[in-house]
């Protein structure tokens, strides 16, 4: 198959597909008979449960949080942007269940995983969510199924790691069972592309798993994009996830330039972005949150080592973006000292907007948690506000921040603040109200300026 676009993937029984197991599979999923089996209901599985399930298909998701499935199996959503009524409403067909029991791995015809790739302290590829799961589909697994990993990784994870922990079964692959890999490209919050709509990417690992693949994705997808093998599509992602991570490293750097001379980097992003090619605007920040961009670049520059390359580029970019929170700080420390003639011990300092993006009540490797613990590291007194957020959970790397609570905005509240910090632009906040009643703003994000607010109390960052 070629790797052309293609926008009307031929349906599973048009498919030749040699094994009987192959052929028995690929007549299920044309008759969307086939029940897809997706492990980890998070913001990647959750998504793409509701809009398989949308297009026919029978699924069976599993959680080892007992409270998820708990919350899906009542029909309620535990994401923000995924409203507790289109759980609901995926309940009601009767061909969605959620389960934290392991053992019924069997029942699916296709698994899909969708686990966390976390990297540790060292940068180095955490796999142990990947591992855990094939062990327990190995001790499951049957003829005829499809095994299809969605968590971004480095090329070579889904022949290397995968398939090897699967045949530990006594089956063999590409006979009795298929594996591929499909990157998921989800965008928490974003309205415009939702999963059904963004084209997929499928790399199979032999020419039956890349039909299989292929028919299931173009199922309920608009489009489907083939690869020769799962680790070129596993090389996809990885290239999608430095180009985002250079470019706004790029742009980060330009900011401390610009800002040392006087100029502002967001009216030299706007005033180039005019230009009809050539140039893509990428935009400047406190630092980059979500399980994506911090973290996938790492996976590429550890699998770079084993072939004896160096990263010089990616890892540059890496340690630009994870300065950001500390340059904001600092940025916040001269101001202080500038307008208020105070320093940053016992100031005290507002957050607005601990989310890692706008809109979203997501938190994974978000920036403002850096800045929050910096700045308490420097002596401040630090509340936040964000109305996606209102309790903060427990994390990895901010365990002593679990628990606190956002407050409640009000004027007089907001005026009470030494300084505040906008680190999450969210929608929906009243900037000119927070221009009108703050001391002091840092706007790292250029949001007031964007609201249409001007004030002298308001400095860039």
């Amino acid at each position: 198959m070629s790797t052309a676009l293609l926008e009307h993937p031929e349906p599973a029984d048009e498919v030749a597909c040699r094994g009987s197991a192959a052929a028995t599979l690929g007549e299920l999923i044309a008759r969307r008979e086939a029940r897809v089996g997706i492990v980890g209901l998070g913001y990647v599985g959750l998504p793409l449960a509701r809009t398989i399930v949308e297009h026919r298909f029978a699924v069976l998701g599993f959680d080892i949080d007992v409270r998820k499935v708990q919350a899906l199996n009542a029909g309620r959503s535990y994401i923000g942007h995924i409203p507790s009524a289109s759980i609901a409403a995926l309940r009601a067909t009767g061909r969605f269940e959620a389960t934290s029991d392991f053992g019924r791995l069997a029942e699916a015809d296709v698994i899909l995983i969708c686990v966390p790739t976390p990297i540790d302290k060292h940068r180095e590829p955490d796999l142990s969510f990947v591992i855990s799961t094939a062990e327990a589909i190995q001790a499951r697994l049957r003829r005829g199924q499809l095994i299809v990993l969605e968590s971004t990784t480095y090329p070579g994870t889904t022949t290397e790691v995968v398939r090897p922990l699967l045949e530990a079964s006594g089956l063999k692959c590409g006979t009795d069972f298929f594996i591929a890999y499909s990157p998921e490209r989800e965008d928490p919050g974003n309205l415009d592309f939702s999963t059904g709509a963004i084209p997929k990417i499928v790399g199979g690992d032999g020419p039956d798993a890349l039909r299989l693949t292929a028919a299931l994705y173009g199922s309920f997808t608009s489009k489907v994009v083939p690869v020769s093998n799962p680790a070129t599509a596993e090389a996809v992602k990885l290239a999608e996830n430095v180009f985002r991570a250079v470019n706004i490293a790029l742009a980060n750097e330009m900011k401390l330039i610009y800002e040392a001379m006087g100029i502002d980097i967001w009216e030299v992003i706007e005033a180039a972005k005019t230009k009809p090619f050539g140039y893509m605007a990428f935009y400047p920040g406190p630092g980059l949150g979500g399980h994506c961009i911090p973290v996938d670049p790492f996976y590429l520059t550890w699998k770079a080592r084993e072939y004896g390359i160096t990263t010089k580029f990616i890892e540059l970019a890496g340690e630009i973006n994870n300065s950001m929170p500390q340059c904001v700080v600092e940025r916040l420390s001269r101001v202080l000292d500038r307008k208020a003639g105070r320093g940053l011990a016992g100031a005290k300092i507002l957050l607005v907007g601990i989310a890692y993006k706008k809109n979203i009540d997501d938190m994974r490797e978000s920036p403002a948690l850096k800045i929050f613990d910096l700045l308490e590291d420097r002596g401040g007194q630090v509340d936040y506000y964000d109305p996606f957020i209102p309790i903060v959970p427990m994390t990895r790397d901010h365990p002593n921040l679990a628990g606190r609570k956002s407050i409640r905005w009000n004027r007089a509240r907001l005026a009470s603040y030494d300084a505040v910090v906008i680190a999450t632009d969210h929608d929906g906040i009243d900037y000119a109200g927070l221009s009108r009643s703050a001391k002091l703003i840092v706007d790292t994000r250029n949001a007031l300026q964007r609201a249409g607010v001007t004030s002298d109390r308001v400095c860039k960052a």
